[in-house]
């Protein structure tokens, strides 16, 4: 059994507050309005009911603005009990989010275009994660607890011109609550749940004088995993040695054929149950917790400075691969376990946004940005998707084990933009982002059990994974009469990268009587055999949209557009390149307010021209040696439609219905992945593929349907009593494009949570919940390369109870 000594928890006291997405586009709107904070917009869409957001980099009303944009409100979060990116899939139309276990992060598809690998030092996403508009590039920033938040904007399409890197799709801005002047506040909660969860959070903030303020925010969030160890039902000890006997044979006969001497081999032992996890932390467990200290300086009247900082920490476990169909007489939520899990990962991050206001006319913007990221892990590929049959046969043991990685990045962005309404809003703007990114990562696999004889080994060790990208980029709206409004924006970025002293340590195949551990040296083991990484790519692409949006009244906007997005080409393991990959973007759309404002329907259709995807995965060449390969496909084709609808159908009942349709379509190319059984590829530098051409893309339902519906009872002594129901519909989608069978296939399924909130008129509150109640088995991924087919999942039936108190 492999395991780690698990850290004690660096427990942060405190709130959970929800909060991920608020987003990016390209376009300033016929209403732009003077851009203000976003204490100032949170402030100004309570007083006049009127949503808004900063999609366009300007303050502006929800149904004014040109693009599909998805805001969820502090309010909405809490209600929701959203505490990572994973849980909002259920509020946004044409929005995944899946898990990955080995790395415990969590990537994101839009519009069915995503990247499931964008959880190495190598890969980006297509969907561009920002927080308070400053980029967070790597992958683990996603599984990171939102909380104390103001909002989350999701933006749907290429948001290059605005946003910039890697929103090939789309993005998501998510926008801490700041401090505030003029007031002292704060709240505290706490709560409790299936699976031992506990949860606590508070914030305070602190107005020290009319022009400085402090915000304090705390989090912890934990709960027991869902994933119980199973008791390994293990063969006689007589039918061991006839396996083994079996097993030596056969390789012997195997290694004759060939030519070749007998391979080295162990002597017979019995099978030790100590190889198996039965107790300790299990999988799927979460042990989280985050401060972040808040700043506000307003010197002047027309200077505004925020900034913050954040620390977080992860001391929770990775989530399973479990078999889809149990052996018989185990429970689903259950693993023949022989790695034990683990998790350790520190998050710092420093945001700074200083705003100047010129002139009535004129304002200037800096905003900055730093992260450093620590962490290691430990997890069981294989599963325990198969028994031993002796302590050298019929399994397989594969650990995943991330002894370090360390990611850094930066960026920088300078904006000049016009102030309030004119002939001609404009926004010009400087960008540079830059990361170091470190990691060694072991791959030991055994057969049968970890005593058994080594299957393979590597160690893929890259201690100096550096990006740079620079980019200038402006738009502009005409605003032709009080009903027509044409945008125009380009952006022009330059990327280089570099791996410097990368390599990938291989199994020469040399008997080894251990796996490789965190101890050892590969240069000097005389075990394995190097690959070097080392390379330099640089590469250069302009970004552009054009739009249309006509006022047809008052209360009825239409949209087109052009636009187009962009993701760099890189390295992969032997130093090769692979190319970047773009998207255009063609879409209509109308905002529509109805029924005195009541009653908000937004839709859009587009069609997406996505050329030369980036497909990764872990391959095995035909040499034998063992990488993470990158290939461009031809493109794909995508087209849908996205409907949302808001009512206040009376002053207590509220309704919220949003739709999506779908369609998507590979363009050429030959896929490999370790994850799958896969055929003899015709390929030479490809040792087992498959044809997915016309294949549909993974995680892109054909038909998806969100409801909520909630309704507030008024108590004779003041007080409300409000429930709520949300449901969330999709259809079957595959989980990989090599849509391989209902192995592959997450089957159409629908999810109910239900909450009910007592609200007292003193300021506290008690919200009981339960989440999917209809204890659904919902994939995330499959591979089936270890005989069976596996999956993770999304979490079980929950439920539990918060209280909570404002002062």
């Amino acid at each position: 059994m492999t395991t780690r000594a698990q850290k004690s928890r660096g427990s942060l006291a405190t709130p959970i507050h929800l909060a991920v997405l608020a987003m990016l586009a390209a376009t300033a709107s016929a209403q732009a309005q003077t851009a203000q904070s976003p204490a100032a917009a949170a402030s100004a869409a309570d007083s006049s009911q009127e949503v808004t957001v900063t999609a366009t980099k300007r303050t502006t009303t929800l149904q004014s603005t040109p693009l599909a944009v998805t805001p969820i409100s502090a309010v909405e979060l809490d209600k929701q009990h959203v505490q990572t990116i994973s849980d909002v899939v259920h509020l946004v139309p044409s929005f995944q989010a899946t898990t990955e276990g080995d790395h415990g992060v969590i990537t994101m598809t839009m519009r069915g275009i995503g990247n499931d690998s964008a959880k190495t030092e190598y890969a980006d996403p297509e969907v561009a994660l920002f927080i308070n508009g400053i980029y967070a590039p790597r992958a683990e920033g996603a599984a990171s607890l939102l909380f104390d938040m103001q909002n989350i904007e999701v933006l749907r399409g290429p948001q290059g011109t605005l946003w910039g890197r890697n929103s090939t799709v789309g993005a998501v801005n998510m926008t801490t609550a700041p401090a505030e002047l003029g007031s002292n506040f704060g709240d505290i909660s706490g709560g409790l749940g299936s699976y031992n969860r506990y949860g606590a959070r508070a914030a305070f903030n602190f107005a020290l004088s009319d022009t400085f303020a402090l915000r304090a925010a705390f989090v912890h969030e934990q709960h027991d995993g869902y994933v119980d160890y199973q008791n390994p039902k293990l063969p006689s000890l007589a039918d061991q040695q006839t396996a083994y006997d079996a097993f030596n044979a056969a390789n012997n006969a195997a290694a004759a054929a060939q030519g070749n001497p007998p391979p080295a081999t162990k002597p017979y032992q019995p099978i030790d149950r100590n190889t198996f996890v039965q107790a300790g932390p299990k999988y799927d467990a979460q042990d989280q917790s985050a401060v972040r200290l808040s700043m506000l300086w307003k010197p002047t009247r027309d200077i505004t400075w925020n900034a913050s900082y954040e620390k977080f920490l992860d001391r929770g476990t990775p989530n399973m691969n479990l078999m889809q169909d149990p052996r018989p007489g185990e429970k689903f939520w259950s693993a023949l376990i022989s790695v034990a899990p683990y998790l350790d990962r520190d998050v710092n991050t420093f945001r700074s946004r200083v705003d100047w206001n010129l002139s009535d006319y004129l304002a200037l913007d800096y905003v900055a940005g730093y992260s450093d990221f620590k962490g290691s892990g430990d997890f069981d590929q294989s599963g325990g998707a198969t028994v031993p049959t002796s302590f050298t046969s019929g399994a397989t043991v594969q650990e995943d084990r991330t002894n370090w990685s360390h990611y850094k990045n930066w960026s920088h962005e300078l904006e000049l933009q016009s102030r309030g309404t004119h002939d001609v809003d404009w926004i010009l703007g400087l960008y540079y982002a830059a990361e170091d990114n470190g990691i060694r990562f072991d791959i030991p696999i055994s057969n049968g059990t970890q005593q058994g004889t080594i299957g393979w080994q590597g160690s893929f060790i890259q201690p100096k994974e550096t990006v740079a990208s620079e980019a200038v980029f402006g738009q502009a709206t005409w605003n032709l009469g009080s009903s027509l409004h044409l945008t125009g924006g380009a952006r022009f970025t330059w990327d280089d990268r570099k791996n410097e002293g990368g390599i990938n340590w291989g199994w020469s195949g040399t008997p080894a009587g251990q796996p490789i551990d965190p101890g050892t040296d590969p240069a000097t083991s005389g075990l394995f055999g190097a690959g070097h990484n080392d390379g330099h790519y640089t590469g250069t692409k302009a970004t552009w949209l054009a739009r249309a949006n006509y006022d047809v009244s008052k209360n009825f906007m239409a949209y087109a557009s052009v636009s187009t997005g962009y993701k760099s080409g890189g390295l992969q393991d032997g130093g090769l390149h692979y190319g970047p990959e773009t998207l255009t973007n063609y879409e209509v759309g109308t905002k529509n307010t109805l029924f005195d404002g009541t009653v908000h329907f937004n839709n859009s259709a587009y069609y997406e021209d996505f050329k030369d995807f980036q497909f990764s995965a872990p391959v095995t060449n035909p040499d034998g040696t063992h990488s993470l390969a990158t290939s461009n496909a031809k493109g794909a084709k995508v087209y849908g439609v996205e409907s949302e609808l808001a009512a206040k159908v009376t002053p207590d009942d509220t309704v919220q219905l949003s739709a999506a349709y779908l369609h998507t379509e590979l363009g050429y190319l030959l896929a490999g992945s370790n994850d799958y059984t896969l055929p003899a590829c015709p390929d030479p530098k490809i040792s087992k593929c498959l044809d997915v051409t016309g294949h549909r893309l993974p995680h892109s339902p054909t038909g998806s349907l969100q409801a909520l519906l909630e309704h507030t009872f008024h108590l004779a002594n003041g007080d409300t009593l409000s429930p709520r129901v949300s449901f969330h519909y999709e259809s079957s989608s595959w989980l990989s494009v090599f849509n391989l069978g209902q192995g592959d296939l997450q089957k159409s399924y629908s999810r109910t949570d239900l909450g009910l909130r007592y609200q007292a008129m003193k300021q506290w509150y008690v919200d009981a919940y339960v989440q999917n109640v209809e204890d659904g088995r919902i994939k995330t991924n499959a591979q089936n390369s270890f005989g069976v087919w596996q999956s993770q999942y999304l979490a079980p039936r929950t439920f539990g109870v918060n209280v909570g108190l404002a002062f």
